[in-house]
């Protein structure tokens, strides 16, 4: 899942291409009569999923990650396309370029104590114009800065007036706060003032906390700028002094990447299912939980159904450089005429369905959390709702309402009103007292610790994870690196059921009821329309 700060547009090219496979796996087995929830599920199996989990994770070990426009995301794409041919697919790659960036940024505390940063979870470089590359180390001074925050958002003026650099000792790095003035004047201002480096953190009220990019013109920009959060400008403006190190570099070009498809033999064409998850992980990372749970789990239900016979046609896809703003569907859909648009039922997206601290939550397609604006949610969406929470009551396993807001690749189909829904065990975000007591787990830590960082692997500790918060995580669940097992049974069990449940009927989301019988897996009667 990308980070809400990382978006951005795609680029030129497409074309529908086959990959030659440079990965061999053996003949996966499936079954005709795989055509109900109840048979579907049991095929569906968590050894079957852990087995391309592991895969994934070998692939990261020989290339170092899976990220989009790497060798290790053509390998996934490979061992996907591979896999689904041996299974009796005709898959096909779609092929799009997209803007390729390579972050070479850092933020490291030198002293009093050795720390280092994290860049897209602790700091972000500027995106301002121009962008000076460069590095410095020197002591850190805060300009002007409200630890805590006033209670008012852009109330703060540090570094907004040139006045407020004047004790400020030249040749050091200013530290400044956001709040009423823009950025590029903060970062000027400090420039002018003597400042070999600047780091801009974020002003502390609720929702200003984390992640900003910086941006707008700096004309003769030359010291190196970095965002960070408000905890670690807090910590980096208390007691000092502190000697941090700033650094700005970062390669960018055009690559290549792939979304991979492969469809069922029969079904109407004229109304398609669609259940997609993200294949790629961000650089750096195996990218185990995010996403290969989701690629994992949905790749294991097409193969368990490569031999069913639907009444609805039911295309998977596994989207590539979602990382860099969820280009792969973007492209899906902007390249998609119309007229083919017009044919997709619904659209299913699993993206991080094993979080090790995990909830289960149900994109809420009936907006009864009232996190989406009016008119954002495709009708029909909360019919899809309706199939992930009977499947969750059903089990007797509680579930709960997931923001709906178009962070993860459903975003572009419900951006052309088809009906979308799916499934998120969650991210950063801080699980909740009330959420322990549901799901146990460890309240107070993030769902996904390991969230867009190295230990996203099945060795988390072993690549840099809290030892005692997955200790303590381990002791509760059934964790395998950086994957809660039981999450993701179940889960797999959730992505089965949907996707056979409307690969018969689709008529309580569109309407539309397809010929045939639905196996117990929905209500189906004469085709009505196509």
């Amino acid at each position: 899942m990308p980070s809400r700060t990382r978006r951005r547009r795609l680029a030129v090219t497409s074309a529908l291409v086959l990959i030659a496979p440079l990965l061999v796996v053996g003949p996966a087995a499936a079954d005709p009569n795989n055509n109900s929830p109840a048979k579907l599920t049991k095929a569906v199996t968590l050894d079957g999923v852990m087995r391309h989990l592991d895969a994934f994770q070998d692939i990261a070990d020989v290339h170092g990650d899976r990220a989009a426009g790497r060798p290790g995301y053509r390998a996934s794409v490979d061992y996907v396309v591979d896999t689904l041919t041996s299974s009796g697919y005709a898959p096909t790659v779609q092929e799009f370029e997209f803007p390729y960036s390579e972050e070479k940024s850092e933020l490291q505390q030198l002293t009093p104590t050795a720390k280092t940063y994290v860049v897209d979870r602790d700091f972000t470089r500027n995106g301002f114009t121009p962008t000076f590359i460069g590095e410095v180390t020197s002591t850190v001074v805060p300009v002007d800065v409200v630890i805590p925050p006033g209670p008012d958002p852009n109330s703060n003026t540090s570094g907004c007036e040139a006045s407020d650099f004047v004790t400020f000792p030249a040749g050091n790095i200013a530290l400044l706060q956001r709040g009423s003035c823009g950025f590029a004047q903060k970062t000027l201002n400090a420039q002018a003032a003597g400042a070999v480096g600047v780091i801009l953190f974020n002003e502390g009220q609720p929702g200003r906390t984390g992640l900003s990019t910086p941006i707008g013109d700096t004309p003769g920009l030359a010291i190196p700028v970095v965002f960070a959060t408000f905890a670690v400008g807090a910590e980096l403006a208390s007691d000092g002094p502190r000697v941090v190190r700033v650094k700005v570099d970062f390669l960018s070009d055009t690559r290549t990447a792939w979304n991979v498809f492969a469809e069922s033999r029969a079904g109407l064409t004229g109304n398609t299912v669609m259940a997609g998850a993200h294949l790629d992980s961000v650089q750096d990372g195996a990218g185990i939980n995010d996403n290969g749970t989701g690629s994992a789990a949905l790749l294991e239900v097409a193969v368990k159904m490569a031999k069913v016979k639907s009444n609805n046609l039911v295309r998977f896809a596994w989207w590539g450089a979602e990382e860099e703003g969820l280009l792969g569907s973007e492209h899906y859909i902007a390249t998609l005429p119309q007229a083919e648009q017009d044919r997709i039922a619904l659209y299913l997206n699993f993206d991080m369905v094993g979080s090790p601290n995990y909830f289960n939550g149900v994109y809420d397609g009936d907006n009864s959390s009232g996190t989406a604006p009016p008119g954002f949610i495709p009708p029909g969406s909360a019919e899809i709702e309706d199939v992930f929470e009977k499947f969750y009551a059903d089990r007797g396993v509680p579930s709960e309402d997931t923001e709906f807001s178009g962070r993860s690749d459903y975003g572009p189909f419900i951006a052309v009103g088809i009906p979308a829904g799916g499934l998120f065990t969650g991210a950063e975000g801080v699980k909740t007292a009330a959420q322990a007591a549901l799901y146990g787990g460890v309240a107070g830590a993030a769902y996904d610790p390991c969230y867009h960082q190295p230990c996203d692997s099945f060795t988390p500790v072993a690549d840099g994870a809290d030892a005692a918060l997955y200790a303590q995580l381990a002791a509760g669940y059934d964790l395998r690196g950086n994957v809660n097992a039981e999450a993701l049974d179940v889960n797999a069990d959730a992505i089965a059921t949907a996707v056979i449940t409307f690969a018969f009927d689709t008529s309580t989301v569109n309407g539309v009821r397809s010929p045939g019988k639905s196996h117990g897996a929905g209500t189906s009667s004469v085709r009505i329309t196509s």
